[in-house]
């Protein structure tokens, strides 16, 4: 695709990047097919050849609007597009590039710009988001029913203890900010089944938020600075070396996982943080990764049996941008579980962080498309890989849905 981008957009930290993701389009289409809005919406302009070329436009220069805007917003950065395209188009960046351009051209209305900051006040500030969340809950009846559908119906399973620190082969652990309310047993079974396979997981309170939200809400300085901080904390742990130190840093929720092995890319301008952010990210492993090549059968009790159809739904930043599609599948028929086929599985479920609340109602289509298709085989359960997808899955209120850790941690119990 040609370019000939103004002279403001070529003054952008990022233009050379965009100008080449830009030049690497051959507008095929191949993408659309792919595309969970493009597919409800039927709209050029709400799949990604037609958000790329409203991109272009923006960066050479021509008048963009509140509608440029909205078909911006619409897209749930699935990267599902990224999967499916033959020429490698790093749509995702183009599209944090473009957004924020956007931002800054584009004065949102007032409600939305209150919203936003809400999210970015709210999410990733574990204590403020648990005494919204129980308050929430205990009003809940008088509540109007669109913020009721927002909060869990379910009551999280509480956290059991962790182990004590006592193994030679360590790893960091990304708490995260809304998964400790949410699913706060998430972290520690993950834990403790890596204590069964010798491994410790050295817990950094000072590590908080990924900074996806923010990133992805268009404050993205104030999402790299949230990375820089999780960076500062974790160093000392890494910089120990391998006999006290961390041999990775894993996160269980995926979305949290995909943003932080962009650390490194993110911050590769950065003269205090590029290497270490580097580092970071060569060391990041969602869950699965560590528990993939770990002897995890070895563990099950001599009836192995496991009695349980499972349904799972493999998050877009499972499957599109960690790549790592099939993997906790792979997992889970070790251990013997009954999986189920599950139709469309490529398609987002419309969390997609904060989506399912600045695009309720396109979310709620994207739910109830994939609760069909994970339901059509009449599983047991619903089991999935990252928190935000397992809140708003479960919000349908039909089959649960839960971590896939828990369900390994009950079988290795069993």
């Amino acid at each position: 695709m040609q370019t000939n981008l103004d002279s403001h957009a070529k003054a952008l930290p990022d233009a050379a990047e965009a100008e080449s993701i830009l030049r690497s389009c051959v507008h095929c289409g191949f993408c659309n097919a792919t595309c969970p809005t493009y597919q409800l919406l039927g709209n050029e302009l709400d799949g990604p050849r037609g958000r790329i070329y409203l991109i272009k436009q923006l960066l050479e220069g021509e008048a963009v609007s509140d509608k440029t805007q909205l078909h911006l917003d619409r897209c749930l950065t699935c990267r599902n597009c990224e999967t499916t395209c033959p020429s490698g188009v790093t749509y995702h960046r183009l599209l944090d590039i473009g957004r924020a351009e956007l931002e800054r051209r584009v004065a949102r209305p007032v409600g939305e710009r209150l919203t936003r900051k809400g999210l970015r006040t709210v999410i990733p500030r574990p204590a403020v988001f648990d005494a919204l969340l129980k308050t929430g809950r205990a009003l809940r009846p008088l509540l109007p029913a669109s913020v009721q559908m927002k909060i869990p119906a379910r009551a999280a399973v509480p956290a059991k203890a962790r182990p004590a620190l006592r193994h030679a082969r360590r790893v960091l652990m990304l708490e995260g900010c809304v998964q400790t309310s949410l699913s706060p047993n998430t972290n520690a079974a993950a834990a403790r089944v890596l204590d069964r396979l010798g491994i410790s997981v050295m817990s950094v309170r000072e590590a908080g938020c990924c900074g996806a939200t923010d990133y992805h809400l268009n404050a993205q300085d104030a999402g790299l600075d949230r990375a820089r901080r999780n960076i500062d904390a974790w160093w000392p742990a890494i910089e120990a070396g391998a006999e006290a130190g961390a041999e990775a840093v894993v996160q269980t929720a995926s979305g949290c996982g995909a943003f932080v092995k962009e650390y490194g890319h993110l911050l590769r301008n950065d003269p205090l943080y590029a290497a270490k952010a580097a580092r970071v990210s060569a060391m990041a492993r969602d869950l699965v990764e560590v528990l993939a090549v770990e002897p995890l059968d070895a563990l099950l009790p001599a009836d192995d049996a496991v009695a349980m159809r499972v349904a799972f739904h493999c998050p877009c930043t499972l499957q599109h941008a960690q790549k790592l599609g099939g993997a906790v599948e792979s997992v889970l028929s070790r251990l013997g579980f009954d999986l189920a086929a599950v139709p469309d599985g490529h398609l987002c479920c419309g969390s997609a962080g904060t989506y399912s609340i600045t695009q309720p109602e396109l979310a709620q289509k994207l739910r109830d498309n994939k609760m069909a298709a994970l339901e059509s085989g009449r599983p047991d359960v619903i089991a999935t890989a990252n928190v935000g997808c397992q809140m708003h899955l479960d919000g349908a209120g039909k089959t649960q849905v839960r971590h896939w850790i828990e369900l390994v941690e009950e079988a290795l119990d069993a």
